[in-house]
């Protein structure tokens, strides 16, 4: 096999004894997604442990994080442990259960993270997505007792007082659409960096949107700060011109933003700044989607397309090389989330976690080509560039591109 970050040339895939072509393909360790919706429990008809897995798989994701805004959110040993127990027997890929910070993710009192942190789930990020740790004692608490536990508070920055009600980026906002001020994002990081720094702990900020939260990011990392970020695909693919579609399927939460945003956040995610692409995985059922903007769940598909996105704004311009995508979507992201067997190096006697891919392929995706439960997703018929050829989880191959048998490669393991 070649080397990670190199094209493989030849034949040279011994897995379990079947020789497989992996002539003109990128090997790389299976990616690692720091944010994933499963859905499950409370909204199955959205997504389920099995449909999310899958989609992961198809998107050469080997293990994906489960955040807590669930319903009920995971925020009790209890159900991080049936979550972790469902996960074991269905999942396609590896599953690292996300703790909820406060109970009910109401921001008002703290989990027992202890408790969560050792448990079988082993929860080792603790998180309130979609709704901001916003008291700022809270938030000082949460770190404290996260850093002494080995794990990491990652913190949707989202200022309540400025963004109620809102519905898009604040430069496109309208009488009946809201805004959604930048600034709102940026305010909450600086705190938490502080706050941070402070104690020493380490803090992740989850989807980072705005330009401006990238200066507050590099000012504090050349502080000294422990602080790690996330990019989603759609904000660096994606932007709010889209809003003037009127389509909800354009509706997220941090939303799209500017061209400008988007370019600065393309050049964090080049020069380290970002550490990790995570896509923000978030399945709705078509009801969710097929109203007035207003009454729209926010939130888009990511784990299908995510590679190709980043291949498409990244690797293609040259602003990433092969080895630093691995950086950004497997290695960064395992060792934030404290994956010790995701994220490996690729060598001989490594496990075959390892994702395979076609760097030339050029597609467009699909309305049916999607292996979620649900269509609300944002690339259909936009250009992509990468295609995953076939996902391997320790030595069993979890996806297989139609026309991978061609090959080589074997089944899918059921």
């Amino acid at each position: 096999m070649a080397a990670v970050g190199t094209e493989a040339t030849g034949q040279g895939a011994d897995l379990h004894a079947t020789w497989v072509d992996v002539e003109d393909l990128v090997l790389l360790p299976g990616l690692v997604d720091l944010h994933t919706h499963l859905r499950e429990p409370g909204d199955e008809a959205s997504e389920t442990v099995v449909s999310a897995t899958r989609a992961a798989a198809a998107g050469g994701f080997t293990a994906v994080h489960a955040m807590a805004n669930t319903d009920p959110p995971t925020d009790t040993t209890t159900r991080a442990e049936a979550l972790s127990r469902a996960a074991a027997a269905r999942a396609v890929v590896d599953v690292a259960v996300v703790g909820a910070v406060t109970v009910g993710r109401r921001g008002a009192h703290l989990v027992d993270m202890e408790a969560m942190a050792h448990s079988r789930a082993r929860v080792r990020i603790f998180s309130d997505d979609g709704s901001c740790v916003a008291d700022p004692l809270v938030m000082r608490q949460a770190l404290r007792t996260a850093a002494s536990l080995g794990a990491v508070v990652a913190q949707h920055a989202q200022e309540p007082r400025l963004t109620e009600d809102a519905q898009v980026n604040e430069r496109r906002s309208t009488a009946e659409l809201p805004g959604w001020p930048p600034v709102a994002e940026e305010a909450v990081v600086a705190r938490d960096c502080v706050l941070a720094h402070d104690l020493g702990a380490p803090l992740h900020v989850c989807h980072v949107s705005s330009a401006g939260t990238l200066d507050v990011l590099r000012w504090a990392k050349a502080r000294g700060t422990t602080v790690t970020a996330e990019v989603a695909p759609h904000h660096l693919l994606l932007t709010d011109d889209l809003v003037s579609t009127g389509d909800p399927l354009y509706k997220v939460n941090p939303p799209l933003r500017s061209e400008e945003d988007a370019e600065a956040l393309r050049a964090g995610l080049a020069d380290g700044t970002i550490d990790a692409v995570a896509t923000d995985h978030a399945p709705h059922t078509s009801e969710r989607k097929s109203c007035a903007w207003v009454h729209a769940s926010p939130g888009m598909l990511g784990l299908e397309r995510a590679l190709a996105v980043v291949v498409t704004t990244m690797v293609a311009p040259g602003r990433l090389d092969w080895a630093q995508l691995a950086d950004r979507m497997a290695h960064r992201p395992a060792a934030i989330g404290g994956l010790a067997d995701q994220g490996r190096p690729i060598a001989v006697g490594e496990p075959a976690t390892i994702t395979l891919v076609d760097p030339a392929a050029g597609w467009r995706a699909a309305p049916a080509s999607v292996t979620s439960l649900s269509r609300n997703d944002p690339y259909v018929g936009r250009p992509l560039r990468g295609r995953v050829e076939a996902t391997v989880l320790r030595g069993r191959v979890v996806h297989r591109a139609p026309g991978a048998a061609a090959r080589g490669w074997p089944e899918e393991a059921g």
